[in-house]
């Protein structure tokens, strides 16, 4: 519990890891104004965000060039806490709005940043969509394994055997296997990590956002309030335990064989990096083909 205290005292902080007077190291990145965050204690979302702002650091994009896109549910609410130009769309739609931005403007950075049942379920469509296009956005997708934010229903990703409020007596519906799915539908960057393994997601997020094309990051992310809870598994410190104990870091795996079972190891890692026009690489190409001099290069 001591752990768990001292880590609770420092999300309340507001001079939490200050390095002068009166900047945090995260102002730049982070709407501090916004904090304490809504997330739970012991949540894997905040730990992601922190992530996030560090990738974007290393990247050192102009952050006027950076557009965060969130849908709906607990994870949905990370467009509200990012200092950059944000949008907190409808439910399943933050990939249709970012592949609206994109295309609008390419010169900006988009990045999708939402749970499973928003990208995965409610927007399942225009996830396989744009990745068939290749549309140059980064997804990066919280795995909690549930609907959270409305009392914990079976999803889209829930391991066989779960006991949600939905499944009562064990959920029977066969899982998405996520870097499966993705790569199957043509992304060109595929990786998966835990909230346990911070150096290697916010190193993933640095990759995946200087990859031209559809990147995608499946994070699995303790839900300690309802998944682990109804699981008996203990709080978010236990799952990170069972992360470490039960991560299996493998490069260049076979997606299809990274389905995640509730009590199984899991396989953690970068799956695709590969190389495919975007869309717009891939209509100027088209169109350049077909029309010759007549037709001008669109470039936003």
């Amino acid at each position: 519990m001591s752990i768990l205290n001292e880590l609770q005292k420092a999300s309340l902080s507001p001079t939490a890891g200050l390095t002068g007077p009166d900047k945090h190291p995260m102002d730049d990145f982070l709407r501090m104004d916004r904090m304490p965050h809504i997330w739970c204690s012991t949540c894997g979302i905040g730990v992601s965000v922190n992530c996030f702002a560090k990738a974007l650091e290393k990247c050192g994009f102009p952050l006027d060039d950076v557009v965060v896109v969130s849908g709906i549910g607990c994870t949905g609410r990370v467009a509200g806490y990012v200092k950059v130009d944000s949008f907190h769309t409808t439910h399943g739609r933050a990939i249709p709005f970012a592949t609206g931005l994109k295309l609008a403007n390419p010169k900006l950075k988009v990045i999708v940043f939402s749970g499973d049942g928003d990208i995965i379920a409610i927007g399942g469509n225009h996830f396989i969509n744009a990745a068939r296009r290749n549309i140059d956005i980064t997804v990066i997708c919280i795995n909690n394994f549930n609907y959270a934010m409305t009392g914990g229903q079976v999803a889209a990703t829930t391991p066989e055997g779960a006991i949600l409020s939905t499944s009562p007596f064990g959920n029977f519906e066969f899982p998405f296997n996520l870097p499966f799915l993705a790569e199957s539908v043509g992304a060109v960057y595929v990786a998966r990590w835990t909230s346990l393994h911070v150096y290697n997601q916010t190193n993933a997020m640095v990759e995946a956002m200087k990859k031209p094309g559809f990147s995608f990051i499946e994070i699995v992310a303790p839900c300690p309030t309802i998944f682990e809870r109804q699981q008996k598994m203990g709080d978010g410190l236990d799952r990170l335990r069972w992360y470490c104990e039960n991560s299996e870091i493998r490069a260049n795996a076979k997606t299809k064989e990274a389905d995640i079972r509730l009590h199984d190891k899991m396989i953690v890692g970068k799956f695709v990096d590969k190389e495919r026009p975007t869309y717009l690489e891939a209509m100027n190409t088209h169109y350049q083909e077909r029309l010759g001099p007549k037709y001008k290069v669109y470039e936003g």
